[in-house]
């Protein structure tokens, strides 16, 4: 069975940086990548576009390719969206031999310990932290260090040899842009060309919530 990975974000607005890494992460792992929006998401300050016009974008950005697909599922949950509480869904739906993976940046692993219920997080998923060429995951805190070292793993196929449990470095190409700088181009009324997919630029009215009259 092909592993399945999450890759989560407000996407707002989704841009090349997050595409590509969701890209190779696929590659790398011969999996499938499901792009996942979140509602409110618990450590980040809220979205300026609404969950429907993310998502719209999010949809016109995956079109015409089938390696990465969107998973909405986050959108329909009251609350925080907190990743311990999809991986439990996930892994009701796939059963118990499918490998999971959460795909994450450094920052945010090294920030994995102040996660709801970080733990179980290893008892649902494996987890993959995309790094770039040559660098590692940077030094962790030590309750969170003691937790993962045992469970590292050097390449990320091991991932598919079990459902969940191990973490890995996944090396892939740095394409250094933010949703912010993309926020702040459309604010100031100036083109984001080439830094977000060309079918994103094609919805104006969804880009709306960016721009300042």
């Amino acid at each position: 069975m092909k592993p399945l990975a999450i890759f989560g974000g407000t996407f707002d607005p989704v841009h090349l940086g997050h595409l590509r890494a969701a890209w190779e992460a696929s590659e790398l792992l011969d999996a499938e990548v499901c792009m996942m929006p979140a509602r409110v998401p618990p450590h980040r300050p809220p979205t300026v576009a609404d969950a429907t016009a993310r998502v719209a974008l999010l949809r016109a950005a995956l079109s015409g390719q089938d390696r990465l697909l969107l998973d909405e599922r986050e959108l329909g949950r009251d609350g925080p969206s907190y990743s311990i509480d999809t991986l439990a869904e996930l892994r009701a739906e796939i059963g118990p031999q499918r490998p999971l993976i959460l795909l994450l940046g450094a920052d945010a692993f090294a920030g994995l310990a102040s996660w709801h219920q970080w733990r179980r997080l290893f008892e649902l998923a494996h987890i993959a932290v995309l790094t770039r060429p040559g660098g590692g995951s940077g030094a962790l805190p030590g309750e969170l260090a003691r937790e993962v070292e045992p469970r590292r793993v050097a390449h990320g196929r091991q991932l598919a040899e079990c459902a969940y449990g191990r973490v890995c470095g996944l090396s892939v190409t740095p394409i250094d842009i933010s949703a912010s700088e993309v926020r702040a181009l459309l604010a100031a009324g100036r083109s984001p060309r080439y830094l977000v997919p060309d079918a994103v630029l094609e919805q104006p009215p969804l880009l709306a919530p960016y721009r300042v009259d």
